[in-house]
């Protein structure tokens, strides 16, 4: 088959195409509106005429290239049909690109995914419009793409439809985070407390705290679920300095710092230790009990752990003499080691 030929198979399958279109659209008008079928009528439209002005510019050029003599080769007829289907798709995107130009996203979101095949893009650009119910449903039914049909009915406040997604995807905090945007504190909780469970079973207790503290208001069970990971060795350090971090009087904290100093078990008080670099840091008022703590500490391990000698500089910043005396303990120390 001659480039000719094709083209003029081709122009006469469209057109038998566009009337089917056209019968298509028409057919819309029983289950849509007057001018939703409108609207996609005239986008079919301006697509067809510029897809006839191509191939009609394509005839031509070949018609041209006969007269003048021109042969082209076999291999000619795939070099013409991919540079025909690349030019119309580059119109179609061209339109498609003017449409959100326009802010006119629901008809650059038809030429997306009628024309270009294309429901992602599609979905996106009724999503950037602010058409979330119409992205979702797009998200959800030709996608199935349930977290971002989600997130959609979300943007669009239909938190009932959103919930019943991420229940699906076993989202439980989103779940009780919507709960809570409808004020339904019950479910909200219950949904939250999941999480918690979750998070304990898996030993992520400073996780678990901050849904008792910041979704739940529940700020005396955060403690609760950090002082059980201390005292479970379940990422002691962090559930320790996190429950610190949670006693705002300094008074109160000082006297923590201490009760829970007496419950310390030998084994721990180095990890204990580290929880003092940060607590003395934090306000002079807690200094001397931490400085001491500290003492204590670097005192019962020395004899095992000479190393430790090291953080007493952390409690003594600006004490050059106990630099002085620790450099005197290691040499001493290493002079002993090598008799």
């Amino acid at each position: 088959m001659n480039k000719q030929k094709f083209i003029d198979k081709f122009l006469i399958a469209f057109m038998i195409l566009a009337v089917f279109k056209i019968i298509g659209i028409g057919a819309q008008l029983f289950h849509e509106s007057f001018w939703s079928v409108v609207g996609t009528l005239a986008i079919f439209l301006v697509v067809a005429f510029v897809i006839m002005i191509i191939i009609t510019a394509l005839k031509d050029k070949e018609q041209n290239r006969k007269n003048s003599g021109k042969r082209g080769s076999g291999g000619g007829n795939f070099y013409l049909e991919a540079s025909l289907f690349d030019r119309i798709r580059s119109k179609y995107e061209e339109l498609a690109e003017k449409y959100i130009a326009d802010k006119d996203y629901k008809k650059a979101a038809k030429v997306y995914m009628n024309l270009l095949q294309d429901n992602f893009r599609g979905a996106k650009t009724l999503e950037e419009g602010g058409f979330y119910n119409e992205a979702a449903a797009v998200y959800l039914k030709k996608l199935n793409n349930k977290a971002e049909a989600a997130s959609c009915y979300e943007k669009a406040k239909q938190y009932k439809k959103a919930i019943d997604l991420y229940k699906e995807m076993q989202q439980k905090e989103k779940v009780g985070d919507l709960y809570k945007e409808l004020n339904d504190i019950h479910n909200a909780h219950g949904y939250y407390q999941m999480v918690v469970d979750d998070y304990t079973a898996n030993s992520q207790m400073v996780k678990a705290s901050l849904i008792y503290s910041k979704k739940m208001e529940q700020p005396e069970e955060a403690q609760k679920i950090l002082l059980k990971g201390w005292n479970e060795d379940k990422d002691a350090f962090n559930c320790l300095n996190n429950y610190f971090a949670n006693v705002f009087d300094i008074i109160k904290l000082e006297k923590e710092i201490h009760k829970l100093y007496q419950k310390t078990p030998s084994y721990k008080k180095t990890i204990y230790l580290e929880a003092m670099k940060h607590e003395f840091k934090k306000d002079p008022k807690l200094q001397p009990v931490t400085r001491s703590i500290a003492y204590e500490i670097i005192a019962e391990k020395v004899g095992t752990r000479s190393e430790i000698i090291n953080e007493l500089k952390y409690f003594n910043p600006d004490d050059s003499v106990i630099l002085k005396d620790i450099s005197r303990f290691k040499t001493g120390r290493n002079k002993m080691l090598r008799n």
